[in-house]
């Protein structure tokens, strides 16, 4: 069994360009439950810059930049997952095919179609959350990110990998157990802060994983890294619109 700092540290060189150390072992199995960590980490930074930024420029040309930071921040990872998963998804072929597709490094028009929705959406939500939450956006950077990464283990969990080979195999090795979702308990734990909107953006989270794994269920039957980045870029998108709405 690898230690809890090797496994952390696998977590964060795979889904962030940030420097991890020297001497990893990577562990692919072991690195899972790090994920809402490192999505935290994420979060963390996200506050910082968002500071920095906001002494310099107005409120727009902030969240652009914020934007921009998530999407650095992680070499545009899972980026690249929401084009790869609407290319084959949306070509309306078969399962196989369209498994062919997402393997394939070019972007079709669906995919770049779906890259700008989820940037624009991600867009309007951050704006949204600063503009009508002012006294709680700092939370919901930070736990937003978490959530989103937290919920790649749900996809591992409750759907069976849809290859051979690729990114996301070794992740499929092993059956996942409860103590692989504690780390979760942490963006819960901080949402408690928020008040009645804990509840909402619980419910709104857990929501939207079931929709997206019963979505992938019925046109896939099956899930692949592409499709476990898509979930998680499409799942922050759509928290922090969540988060924003003025019903708040």
């Amino acid at each position: 069994m690898q230690k809890p700092g090797n496994d952390f540290r696998s977590a964060l060189q795979f889904i962030t360009i940030l420097p991890s150390g020297k001497n990893i072992n990577f562990s692919p199995s072991g690195m899972i439950r790090f994920f809402p960590v490192v999505g935290l980490l994420i979060g963390l930074m996200l506050i910082v810059f968002d500071m920095i930024v906001s002494i310099f420029f107005f409120q727009g040309i902030v969240v652009l930049f914020d934007v921009l930071f998530l999407v650095a921040i992680t070499g545009a990872f899972h980026l690249d997952g929401v084009g790869d998963t609407a290319d084959g998804i949306f070509s309306h072929r078969s399962r196989e095919k369209a498994l062919l597709i997402m393997k394939d490094s070019r972007t079709g028009m669906m995919g770049l179609v779906a890259v700008v929705c989820t940037l624009a959406v991600k867009f309007a939500g951050i704006y949204s959350v600063k503009a009508y939450c002012p006294a709680t956006y700092v939370l919901f950077f930070l736990i937003i990110p978490a959530y989103s990464r937290a919920s790649m283990i749900f996809g591992i969990k409750f759907l069976k990998y849809g290859r051979d080979s690729g990114t996301g195999y070794d992740f499929f090795t092993r059956k996942l157990e409860l103590k692989d979702f504690l780390w979760v308990s942490i963006p819960v734990i901080i949402s408690l802060f928020l008040g009645y909107k804990f509840f909402i953006i619980n419910a709104a989270f857990g929501l939207l994983v079931f929709i997206i794994l019963c979505f992938y269920k019925e046109k896939m039957d099956c899930i692949t890294g592409d499709m476990l980045g898509a979930m998680t870029e499409v799942i922050e998108a759509l928290l922090f619109v969540i988060a924003g709405m003025t019903m708040f």
